[in-house]
């Protein structure tokens, strides 16, 4: 069933529309604030009195709406319509009906002039009961104009900010967080400074808003993604706050908190120098990149490297770091500061598996693929993956569990010529040794050629890093976090094994286990680093 949706009655004759909520095609629910008003002394949200879907809108950004006007068209959900009024005692309305501004205003009388300490009350706020103080927005000391808000209140219907009646300096607060106050409550004593005090305006309409939870859903999941939890932004200095009156809504002064961001440090791109939520995400954004930054110059709070001039002491160059480097650097980083790293060693006698992988060299040229030890790594480890599933997990965001993983995806280090990529392999308990080469081959280009997808780099269990081509009898690579382990891989040399009776000529592999302590222990990489060696030294057990 289609319903016209009209304004219900704002209490302020007429307002400017200085925010849209939502657009053709959008599902509400009942409650659900649908545009932001704003007349000459209040701001309020609309809400829905129904859920439904918009068909259309009747209003646009700076239309001039009074009680009655057409606002929209909605399709209303029978069984979900939310009921307009209860025993018709009230309209829906009354959600964000804002307080009517007092009418009465008496003559004005001419005082000397001296600092006068007038007492702030509460106005009218409309409500049933009392209020809760959610905000303040102002201390002792601090320098006020008229109309600017002290606090915020929330009712069980409506959030609103209290303005001041007058200008001046805050000597007493006398309400404090999560307070509960009522109409005419003594909030606030101000200095007032002037040759002339009036005594016109004993009341102010709040601004007041609905805050239904639908809205503040909305704004909390605005929030950037990462499965990871927003810690407070860190505010510049004092010096830097602006000092003009913040203009904001209820659900963009929410949403700020929700971040914890002042938003007197926050520029304004609404209507009248009015913050909107667009304003905080885009100071949110711009103070994670800072810190971002940061992190990989300070360390997370470690002393900084002092800055050197090298050009003191001779002829330099400043050559910069591609994205690629720039962004593995970050990651590298943030992965040592957060993982205990622990390197258990071992060497692996690959001399039979060597004569086996050159004795197929035949076989693989004609299924068109070159066999390396890579596939025989990659089929070993995850094997041991299965076996060891505390190798195949990560540790829970709340550190008190694991998440093991029933696949088995292996990423593999190629070293390009912009840095270090890991491409990913699919189920590799799965493939042949054959379809590994092909895949690993194919991966490895599309890396040097810069033609990964950004999902062929993801959802690895474990990686294993190579530098047997280069050299090397061993290093201790950086867990690849939220992985629990990486494989290091050196190059393999003859060397002399005792058999019991005299030495022998073996190939030997060096093997570097890098692993999160916090998951792994000592006993269980150390078994796991025995396990692979028995492995390559008998591929033929991966049989069994």
């Amino acid at each position: 069933m289609s319903e016209l949706i009209r304004v219900p009655d704002i209490g302020t004759g007429e307002g400017e529309v200085i925010e849209l909520f939502v657009k053709v095609g959008d599902r509400i629910e009942a409650e659900q604030s649908l545009l932001t008003l704003e007349s000459d002394k209040a701001s309020m949200e609309i809400p829905a009195p129904k859920a439904g879907v918009i068909t259309s809108l009747a209003v646009k950004l700076g239309d001039r709406l009074k009680e009655g006007d057409a606002l929209l068209e909605l399709e209303v959900e029978e069984d979900a319509a939310a009921p307009v009024a209860e025993d018709n005692a009230e309209p829906v309305a009354a959600a964000a009906a804002p307080v009517a501004q007092a009418a009465a205003v008496s003559s004005v009388a001419e005082v000397a002039a001296e600092n006068i300490v007038e007492d702030i009350h509460v106005p009218d706020i409309g409500s049933s009961g009392k209020a809760r103080v959610i905000e303040l927005l102002v201390a002792v000391g601090d320098q006020i104009t008229e109309e600017q808000s002290l606090l915020t209140l929330e009712s069980d219907k409506a959030s609103m900010e209290i303005p001041s009646p007058v200008s001046g300096e805050v000597v007493e607060v006398l309400v404090r967080l999560d307070a509960e106050v009522g109409t005419g409550d003594l909030i606030f004593k101000v200095k007032v400074a002037q040759a002339a005090v009036s005594q016109a305006p004993a009341a102010v309409a709040p601004v007041a808003a609905a805050a239904p939870a639908a809205a503040a859903e909305s704004a909390v999941a605005a929030k950037p993604s990462a499965a990871v939890s927003v810690a407070p932004v860190t505010a510049p200095s004092p010096d830097k706050r602006k000092t003009t009156v913040v203009h904001a809504g209820p659900a963009v002064r929410k949403l700020a908190r929700e971040f914890g961001v002042d938003l007197g440090l926050v520029t304004a791109s609404g209507p009248h120098q009015r913050l909107v939520k667009e304003d905080v995400h885009a100071y949110v954004q711009t103070a994670l990149s800072k810190q971002s930054s940061s992190t990989v110059e300070q360390g997370s709070g470690i002393p900084p490297i002092p800055e050197i001039d090298f050009a003191r002491f001779g002829e330099i160059e400043e050559v910069a770091m591609t994205r690629l480097q720039q962004i593995g650097a970050l990651n590298l980083h943030r992965s040592w500061l957060n993982v205990p790293h622990v390197t258990q060693f071992e060497s692996a006698d690959i001399t039979d598996l060597e004569a086996f992988r050159v004795s197929q060299k035949a076989v693989a040229e004609k299924a068109g693929v070159k066999l390396t030890i890579l596939p025989f790594l990659l089929k070993a480890c995850a094997h041991l993956l299965q076996e060891m599933p505390d190798f195949n997990s990560s540790l829970a965001p709340s550190g008190k569990a694991l998440i093991r993983k029933k696949y088995v995806h292996l990423g593999f280090a190629v070293d390009t010529p912009e840095g270090l990529l890991v491409p990913v392999i699919r189920d590799v308990n799965q493939k042949s040794l054959l379809q590994l080469s092909a895949e690993a081959a194919e991966l490895a280009d599309k890396a040097r050629n810069k033609k990964l997808s950004a999902e062929q780099m993801q959802g690895a269990c474990f990686t294993i890093s190579s530098l047997g081509h280069i050299g090397g009898t061993g290093f201790t690579p950086i867990v690849n976090a939220p992985e629990v382990a990486i494989l290091g891989v050196s190059r393999a040399t003859m060397q002399p094994v005792w058999n019991g009776e005299g030495f022998d000529p073996r190939l030997m592999l060096p093997l570097s286990l890098s692993y999160d302590h916090r998951v792994i222990n000592g006993a269980a990489a150390a078994h796991f680093t025995r396990r692979l060696s028995e492995l390559l030294a008998e591929i033929r057990s991966l049989l069994l």
